[in-house]
Parts: C-alpha cells; structure tokens; sequence
C-alpha cells in the first residue's frame, strides 16, 4: 500500500518541565490549548495550525505511570508524527518494509471545546521501530476525533503563526539518514537551495541538511565531528512579522532578522531553534 507522507504534528519533549515550557511558548506568541491528561500518562499543551500542530508533551509527577511508553528520549524536539486514515493498514505496510515497531495502540485524552462542553479526543498511532531512527522517535497517527483538535477558536495565535512549515533534521550523511523515508514512502526527495534534501509532506515539508548547515542557518553550537543525527528545529508561517515582533518583544524574547523572516535560537527557544517566515 503506497503512503503519502503529510506531517500531523511536531512533538518536544519537555520531560518534567511542562509548566517553564507552558510559560515559555506562552510568551513566545502562542495560544496553548488547556492542559490534557493522556491515558497513558503523559500530560501535554497543543499549539494548534490549520492543519498540523505543534504539542509540548511532558510528565507530571502523580501522573507519570511506571512506563513511559514511546517518550524515552532525550528533551527537546523528539517527535516526527505523520498523518494516517488507517493506522492498521499502516502497521501493515511498516511489516511488508522492516519498519514495524508496536502494533496500533489507542489511547485519548479528555478536552473542554471552546463552548465549555466536554468531549474526547482518540487516537490510534503505529509506531516505526526506534531502532530505525535513534534521533527521536517517529509514528502514525489517526485522528479519529480532528473536531476535538481543531477548533477555529484555538488556531487564532497572537504572534500570528498559521501554520508548520519544516521540521529540521540535522545529520552527519543526510543521504543515510534519509534513506528510512525513501523506504518508507517509496519516494525521492529533492535537493534545497542550501544543499540540503527536501521531502515534501504537505503544508509541512521535512528538511534534513547536514549540521554545518544547520549551524549557519539557526545558529546552533558547532556539533563535534562524530555527532549523530539529531532534530534540530521547527519553521513556521506567520502572518505578520510585525505583529511576532511585538509579541516576542512583550514575552521579552530575543530575536534575529534573517532575510524576511525571524529566527528565535535554542538558546532562547531552549528546547531547539524557530524560524518564522511569511
């Protein structure tokens, strides 16, 4: 079964440090959604898009069961999650490739919808193996229930951002690291201006250049010569400079300019480096 790659969301994982992220990304512009209780014992903000996300996922400490299940993984950006109709027929296609990691599993999380009624939100991911990728962790997910993510009300973001636009990965030999998705999705991905490579996976495209580029584009710290592949950073649509402007500047968050667009670094972002473009 051919798979179209379309990018659901990106996931950071900000491990027992939820509330400093909450207030982080908060002063960064974005309107986070309340926060949700997973079954499976995760806790986590969602900035939602017109039709992607980006979710803050972490662990409270008289909520975090025994298993931490897919998040173990080092904090910051950690998850590449691509949209399914069908997560069981996905498990399938990952079997028939090598790629298989645990079958369909469901969970949900409780939501309060903007008119203050109460609903669910479920889910059913399939996961790709984690030996197939040590840079984070990367699986299917089926929205059973998109009208308990995307309400119009919560896609309005003071600094204006409309949608994710890129998720960096930065790799020592981006040809290998790229090699899982041209399997996975039976595709070739095209070379970038910047030398990188570029799979176009809907209003999100994957990026993965190698760490020299990533270096000089967001001015991440030099990786030492043996650095393994890593994901690095998150690019988003805006539709005002000026008004990201004016909500870093009240969040009292630094900034570059970088040819029309803004470039908040992971020092400033902590977690990884943002880009913010028109």
């Amino acid at each position: 079964m051919p798979i179209t790659p379309v990018i659901d969301h990106a996931v950071i994982n900000v491990d027992d440090e939820l509330n400093q992220a909450q207030h982080l990304f908060q002063r960064m512009g974005f309107q986070l959604s309340e926060r949700g209780h997973h079954s499976m014992g995760s806790s986590n903000h969602l900035a939602i898009f017109r039709d992607n996300y980006l979710e803050l996922l972490g662990y409270e400490a008289d909520r975090q069961t025994a298993s931490r299940g897919l998040w173990q993984v080092a904090p910051g950006l950690a998850g590449l999650v691509w949209k399914t109709a069908d997560a069981s027929a996905v498990w399938q296609h990952l079997q028939q490739c090598g790629l298989e990691g645990e079958p369909p599993t469901a969970f949900s999380r409780p939501v309060t919808l903007p008119d203050g009624s109460t609903t669910e939100a479920r889910f059913c991911i399939t996961r790709i193996r984690g030996s197939a990728l040590d840079y984070g962790f990367s699986f299917f997910c089926e929205q059973q229930t998109p009208e308990a993510v995307w309400q119009p009300a919560w896609q309005v973001h003071p600094n204006t951002v409309q949608a994710l636009t890129a998720f960096v990965i930065a790799s020592p030999q981006p040809v290998q690291t790229l090699a899982l998705y041209r399997q996975l999705f039976n595709c070739v991905p095209r070379m970038d201006a910047q030398g990188g490579y570029v799979l176009d996976s809907g209003t999100c495209r994957l990026r993965v250049i190698s760490h020299d580029q990533a270096g000089l584009e967001f001015a991440l710290p030099p990786a030492g010569q043996n650095a393994p592949a890593k994901m690095v950073a998150l690019c988003f649509q805006v539709a005002s400079l000026n008004q990201l402007r004016q909500s870093l500047t009240q969040g009292d968050i630094q900034w570059r300019e970088q040819d029309n667009a803004l470039l908040v670094t992971q020092q400033q972002a902590q977690w990884l480096a943002m880009r913010f473009h028109l």
